[in-house]
């Protein structure tokens, strides 16, 4: 047993309220979190002062492509069409599931240092990628990314193999988007989804171009497409959701479906600002994403979170738009649900001890006028003090506890980066 004492806990059960008090872990599920006081105290394995920090649960970077470190900073500066065919898509094709291993990895120190104890990642050598994860006792759900010319076997024996593998991994099915599936593959997901009463997911709606493109082909938008194949009958979500429309909105409000927002990689590849208070003011579930490193560049909540609300009340003219209570439970609590980790998505006796630990020393932690407030429009991965996930401290003070060590994880990235880009 762990126990983090002398500081305040945030378990984000139904808002953003804090309380002072204690977090004890059994194992790798939450065995306390609140006021301590009149408890029989147990025999700790260790006790870690919090120093007057705040318990979180931790981020969950609910859409990414972790493995796309290799071409951080590779291309910028380009459209997304552009960018995706002409420069990212060629060196994925040089892509080894050892160099997808590596890849993984350096992402995963990130995600640690920036308080994120889970992901949910669409990527290729997904056997590579979950060893990766397991090997540092990172938590990941993988996303399916069937595309055009796939064999929807494939998705279908993944999903049996993931969801069983080990307990730090899951498996959901997806179509990478509309434009690179075709219409016998989406019908044949569609089916799996219905046999197996699983969500569906994929990009969706993430530029004008891909909107108007599928209203030419099909003569509606990717959502409707989608929910006229049936692939939203048992839930699911989509990525992105910039250009929707009022049906679209209706859409997911009526079905329970997750929009996931990635407003850097939105904004940084002039692809739009999503509709979230438009969301908001339907019911859309809602969590948050930072996309892949090669878009973004950072795989960084902090800044998600910041960018979440101000573009909205940018683009809307409106400083009272998207109140960061909000988006802090959507890029934690919901991003949990929104990947069917429903165990991780609160600091409540019995869920699984997920959590980061905030300084609220850090000068922009200061004054405490409110915690949810400070954490969206002022914080930074520099206030990440720990980093649990399953009961193990991973992250801890600068130092990681993965099992390797992080210059050697950062040099082998090194070296497959210079084999696929030729530096």
């Amino acid at each position: 047993m762990i126990r983090l004492y002398n500081g305040y806990v945030m378990p984000m059960a139904a808002d953003c309220s804090i309380v002072p008090g204690e977090v004890w872990t059994d194992g790798d599920v939450i065995a306390l979190a609140g006021d301590a006081k009149g408890r029989e105290r147990p025999e700790f394995e260790r006790e870690i002062d919090l120093r007057g920090g705040l318990v979180i649960p931790g981020f969950k970077n609910a859409h990414t492509h972790s493995a796309m470190t290799f071409l951080r900073s590779y291309a910028d500066d380009l459209p997304l069409q552009s960018w995706l065919f002409d420069k990212v898509f060629p060196l994925e094709a040089k892509l080894t599931p050892e160099a997808v291993y590596a890849f993984t990895r350096l992402a995963v120190l990130e995600y640690l240092a920036g308080g994120i104890t889970a992901s949910f990642d669409m990527y290729f050598h997904r056997d590579a990628y979950a060893s990766a994860n397991i090997d540092m006792g990172f938590r990941s759900v993988i996303c399916g990314a069937l595309s055009a010319g796939d064999p929807l076997n494939t998705a279908a024996d993944d999903y049996a193999k993931f969801n069983k593998l080990h307990p730090l991994i899951g498996y959901r099915l997806g179509a990478h988007a509309e434009y690179t599936a075709d219409g016998e593959l989406l019908r044949g997901i569609s089916e799996l989804a219905h046999e197996l009463k699983a969500p569906f997911w994929a990009h969706n709606s993430e530029t004008k171009n891909e909107t108007d493109g599928c209203f030419e082909r099909h003569g509606m938008s990717p959502t409707a497409y989608f929910e006229s194949l049936g692939l939203f009958d048992y839930g699911g979500g989509g990525f992105h959701c910039v250009w929707f429309d009022d049906k679209d909105i209706d859409i997911f409000a009526r079905r329970g479906l997750w929009a996931v927002t990635c407003p850097a990689s939105n904004a940084k590849l002039a692809s739009g600002i999503a509709p979230l208070s438009r969301f908001a003011a339907r019911g859309v579930k809602l969590a948050v994403g930072t996309d892949g490193p090669s878009s973004n560049n950072a795989l960084d909540m902090f800044r998600e979170m910041y960018l979440a609300c101000v573009l909205q009340k940018l683009a809307l003219s409106d400083a009272a738009a998207c109140p960061a209570e909000n988006i802090l439970l959507a890029a934690s609590s919901g991003g949990a649900r929104a990947m069917g980790l429903s165990d991780c998505d609160s600091l409540v006796p019995g869920k699984q001890a997920d959590l980061a630990v905030i300084d609220l020393d850090e000068p922009g932690m200061r004054p405490l006028h409110a915690a949810a407030k400070n954490l969206v429009y002022a914080g930074t991965r520099s206030c990440v003090r720990l980093t649990m996930i399953a009961g193990r401290v991973l992250y801890e003070d600068g130092e990681y506890f993965v099992g390797d060590d992080p210059g050697r994880i950062i040099a082998e990235a090194e070296r497959y980066t210079r084999e696929i880009c030729g530096q």
